[in-house]
């Protein structure tokens, strides 16, 4: 007899195994293992010596300044140095044209010899008339015109010796010399340029003698005090000097409303020159305060912000929290507000840290 399936009981089964094989059979996959721990280096909040300073533009001035002008008229035919060369006291810096006082002098010098010798013969013929006068030879009138002449040949003689030597001493005036040791600025003049006492030739600075000139607003009359420290900063903030306050302008400058202070530089501090701009960081007072690293500073947004590490179960988490920071101390920033003393920041891989990232402070 022919098999007979019984296809109600059988499509049921078909179908199952159908889907079956249609969804692999596979089982629900395991949970997936919680994140592990990254290892972070971690610095807790202490307290540390603050100060409590403002900043504000200063100069550096030269006490010994001179600016270099002639004290004759003429053509300039000598520069002897360079911009920015060191020169020494008396040394000749430029020439101005001195022909004209040579042929002067030598003019001098000739009016002076005949003037000489005329002197000459009278102190001569004063004392051959003398002779003649105690031998009865001449009279006395004869022997006082005498006299008279060599006394007027004399003062003559002596008067032009004045002269001449006063237009020696002019000659002196076309040489240009250092009245000190210092550097050589700026030279606008060229060679055959005509010069007079109004022309400016050129400067010299000494570096040696700088003191920072400081304009402290008025509102800062009553703290501003001889010996408070001063910090010469660059335009990165770096400390150039250091330095302390040693005088304060007994008056306003009624322009700016402001009290000059000012701060000598020492002579080791070679990267300043006359009349460069700094800034000068006064420090008014210094007191412990809260501070981070500054490696665990991070700018988003115009924010600052650091990553505690928080206890979270048996580990800790990190936990962003935006802070306020003063200006950096050394390598700390002072906080201002934001966290408490003793909570660990993080230092390390700030870039692969998010919000609620488990992590291992290593210490």
């Amino acid at each position: 007899m022919p098999l007979i399936l019984n296809t109600p009981r059988v499509l049921p089964v078909l179908v199952c195994a159908a889907a079956c094989l249609v969804a692999g059979c596979k089982s629900a996959p395991p949970p997936q293992p919680p994140p592990q721990a990254m290892p972070v280096k971690v610095a807790p909040v202490s307290l540390s010596p603050v100060p409590t300073a403002d900043t504000y533009v200063a100069t550096i001035k030269s006490r010994r300044s001179s600016t270099m002008q002639p004290q004759v008229d003429g053509n300039l035919v000598k520069i002897f140095v360079k911009s920015g060369q060191a020169v020494k006291a008396g040394q000749v810096l430029m020439r101005v044209d001195p022909l004209k006082q040579m042929a002067a002098v030598q003019s001098q010098q000739g009016t002076q010899a005949q003037k000489k010798a005329l002197y000459d013969y009278n102190k001569i013929e004063v004392e051959r008339q003398r002779k003649l006068f105690e031998a009865g030879v001449v009279s006395r009138d004869a022997y006082d015109q005498a006299n008279q002449a060599y006394e007027n040949s004399k003062a003559d003689f002596e008067s032009n010796q004045a002269l001449t030597d006063t237009q020696k001493q002019q000659l002196a005036y076309y040489d240009i010399r250092a009245p000190f040791n210092g550097i050589v600025g700026d030279i606008p003049v060229h060679l055959g340029d005509y010069v007079s006492p109004t022309t400016v030739l050129t400067t010299v600075d000494e570096n040696a003698d700088l003191e920072a000139y400081i304009y402290i607003p008025t509102e800062r009359a009553g703290s501003i005090r001889n010996g408070l420290p001063v910090e010469i900063l660059d335009t990165a903030g770096n400390v150039l000097v250091k330095t302390k306050v040693d005088f304060i302008s007994p008056q306003v400058d009624n322009g700016l409303q402001s009290i000059l202070a000012k701060a000598s530089v020492p002579r080791t501090a070679d990267i300043l020159r006359n009349q460069q701009l700094v800034k000068a960081r006064i420090i008014w007072s210094t007191a412990p305060a809260p501070t981070v690293p500054v490696l665990a500073v991070s700018l988003v947004g115009g924010q600052t912000f650091v990553y505690v590490a928080t206890p979270k179960g048996d580990g800790y988490i990190a936990h962003q929290v935006p802070v306020t920071v003063g200006e950096t101390v050394g390598n700390t920033y002072p906080v201002l507000g934001g966290l408490k003393t003793g909570e660990k920041v993080i230092t390390s891989g700030l870039q692969f840290l998010q919000e609620g990232a488990p992590v291992k402070p290593l210490g």
